[in-house]
C-alpha cells in the first residue's frame, strides 16, 4: 500500500496550509489535543496490543508496558505546555543605561518550524512509532506531523494513526495536523519536499545516513535528527568485579538478551578485568523471537563479521530459538581493539556481545577513548572507586548517558533524559529524543524587537511570564 504520488501531494499540501493554524493555537489548547491523543490509545488498548503482537512478535506484556509509556509521554508534553516550562520566554525590558549602549526592549521565544517527517521505528511500535516521541514532540511544539509507516507494523500503523486523526479532528486541529505515508519512494519524495522542514528517525546507520544526507543536501537543509547505532558500552572496574562478580555478569547477560537484543540501548560491548572469569559466570537464554527476517538477517550477518574481525572468538553459545538464533558471547582483548578499532563500530542488533579483557586502568582508558559515538556508556563500580570515577569523566566525552551500577537498557521519559550521542549514534548531538527536551528540535527560536503587546506572542507578554524565565 505505497502512497502514491497524488496522494503524497495531498498529504504534504494539507500539513503546509494546517502549519500557521496549528502553529497559532496555545500551549492550553495542544495539551489538551495531547490528552485526548492518549485518551485514545488507551482506550483501543486491547486491540493495538493485539495487532502490535501479531505483527511484531513481541510479547503482550512488554506491549502494554509500551503503550502506557506511549500515553505517559503525550501526557509529560501536555503538562510542560501548561506549566510554562516547554514554551520558553526570555525578556530584556529597554534599558537606557545599558553598557554597550541604550537597549531596545527585546523579547526571545520559539516558533515551530513547521511540518515535521517522522520515520517510525522496527523494534519500539508504539513509543518510537506512530505517535511515539518524535511525533508527540513535534505536536506539542505545534507543528504538523508526517510519518512514515514502518513496514514491520503497517496494520497497527494505520490503526494508530485513525484514532490520533479521530482524537486530534474531535479537538478541533485543523486538516493536516496529521498523516501517514507508505513506502520509500514516498519517505524519500517527502524528505526532498521544501515543505517539509525537519525530520526525525529510529534506525540503522545505514538507513540514517543515506536520509541524512538527502536532508542536508537539499537546497535549504534542513535538520534531520537520525538515532543510527550504538553498542553502548559497559566498563566493569577490578573492584566492582572483586566485589560482586556473579550479578554483574549475570546482569549483563539478561540486560543484553532483554527483548531478543533488539534495543538501542542493548550492552553490546563489556569491558572487564578476567574474560575467562567473567564469561564462566554467564548464563545464556533462548532468546525470545525476533522483530522480522530481515532482522534475523542482519543479526546474522554483524555476528559473521564480529567473528572475523582479528582476535575475536567465540566464548558461549546459548541454545537456539525456533528462527535458529543463538545468544552469542564473543571475547577480544584491548590491545587487539587498539589494533583493530572497527571492531567497535559492528553492531549486532540482536542478543550478542563483545567482552574485551583489559590488563590495566590505563589500556582500559586508552580503549574508551578509540570507541565512536555511543548513546549510552555504564560503569560497575565498588565505593570509593578512583578508576570508576575517571571512567565516568572519560565516558561523557563519547556518549549521551553515563550509567552507573545499572544498566542502559531502561530509557525513562523525564526532563532530565538525554538520548543522543556523538555521531554515529546520531546525527544531532546537541539534541534528545526522549523526555520533554525532545520539543526542542521542532522549535526555532525568534526574537522579537521593539513589538507592541498586542503582536507579541502571549508567552512575550507582561505578567505572563514567570520569573525565572525573564532577565533582570
Amino acid at each position: 500500500m505505497d502512497t502514491t504520488a497524488a496522494d503524497l501531494e495531498t498529504v504534504l499540501a494539507t500539513a503546509a496550509a494546517a502549519r500557521r493554524p496549528l502553529a497559532r493555537t496555545t500551549p492550553a489548547w495542544r495539551a489538551d489535543a495531547l490528552d485526548a491523543v492518549a485518551r485514545a490509545l488507551e482506550d483501543a488498548r486491547t486491540e493495538l496490543v493485539a495487532l502490535a503482537a501479531a505483527e511484531s512478535h513481541l510479547p503482550q506484556p512488554r506491549l502494554n508496558g509500551e503503550l502506557t509509556r506511549t500515553a505517559f509521554q503525550a501526557r509529560l508534553f501536555a503538562s510542560g505546555l501548561r506549566d510554562g516550562s516547554l514554551v520558553p520566554a526570555t525578556v530584556d525590558h529597554a534599558d537606557p543605561d545599558w553598557g554597550m549602549g541604550p537597549r531596545p526592549d527585546i523579547r526571545r521565544t520559539v516558533v515551530p518550524i513547521g511540518p515535521v517527517l517522522v520515520f517510525a521505528a522496527s523494534n519500539f511500535p508504539f513509543a518510537f512509532s506512530v505517535f511515539g516521541g518524535d511525533s508527540a514532540s513535534a505536536f506539542a511544539a505545534g507543528c504538523p506531523v508526517v510519518v512514515k509507516v514502518h513496514p514491520g507494523h503497517p496494520e497497527l500503523s494505520r490503526r494508530t494513526a485513525d484514532l490520533v486523526v479521530g482524537a486530534l479532528r474531535a479537538a478541533g486541529a485543523p486538516d493536516g495536523s496529521f498523516a501517514l505515508v507508505e513506502g520509500v519512494d514516498a519517505s524519500v519524495a517527502a524528505l526532498r519536499d521544501p515543505r517539509v522542514k525537519a525530520a526525525g528517525f529510529t534506525g540503522s546507520l545505514r538507513g540514517g545516513r543515506a536520509l541524512f544526507d538527502i536532508a542536508t543536501s537539499r537546497p535549504d537543509p534542513i535538520p534531520f535528527y537520525g538515532e543510527l547505532g550504538s553498542v553502548n558500552p559497559v566498563v566493569v572496574t577490578p573492584s566492582a568485579w572483586a566485589q560482586r562478580p556473579a550479578d554483574i555478569a549475570q546482569g549483563w547477560a539478561g540486560s543484553l538478551t532483554l527483548g531478543a537484543g533488539q534495543f538501542c540501548t542493548n550492552p553490546g560491548v563489556v569491558l572487564v578485568p578476567d574474560v575467562d572469569a567473567f564469561t564462566a559466570a554467564v548464563e545464556l537464554p533462548v532468546p525470545g523471537p525476533m522483530l522480522n527476517p530481515a532482522i534475523v538477517e542482519g543479526f546474522a550477518r554483524s555476528t559473521d563479521e564480529l567473528r572475523s574481525q582479528p582476535g575475536v572468538g567465540t566464548a558461549l553459545q546459548g541454545e537456539p530459538s525456533a528462527e535458529g538464533v543463538r545468544a552469542e558471547v564473543l571475547t577480544t582483548s584491548a590491545a587487539e581493539v587498539l589494533e583493530n578499532p572497527h571492531v567497535l563500530d559492528i553492531e549486532a542488533f540482536g542478543p550478542a556481545g563483545l567482552v574485551v579483557g583489559y590488563s590495566s586502568p590505563e589500556e582500559l582508558l586508552q580503549v574508551l577513548d578509540v570507541f565512536p559515538g555511543q548513546l549510552t556508556g555504564s560503569v560497575h563500580a565498588a565505593d570509593d572507586d578512583q578508576l570508576a570515577a575517571e571512567v565516568a569523566l572519560v565516558l561523557a566525552d563519547h556518549v549521551g548517558r553515563v550509567v552507573w551500577n545499572d544498566w542502559p537498557t531502561g530509557v525513562t521519559v523525564a526532563a532530565a533524559q538525554q538520548h543522543g550521542g556523538p555521531y554515529p549514534a546520531t546525527t544531532a548531538p546537541l539534541s534528545t529524543s526522549v523526555g520533554t527536551a525532545a520539543i526542542e528540535r521542532w522549535q526555532r527560536p525568534v526574537a522579537f524587537q521593539g513589538v507592541p503587546t498586542a503582536a507579541l506572542p502571549a508567552q512575550l507578554r507582561d505578567g505572563e511570564q514567570t520569573e525565572d524565565r525573564r532577565n533582570p
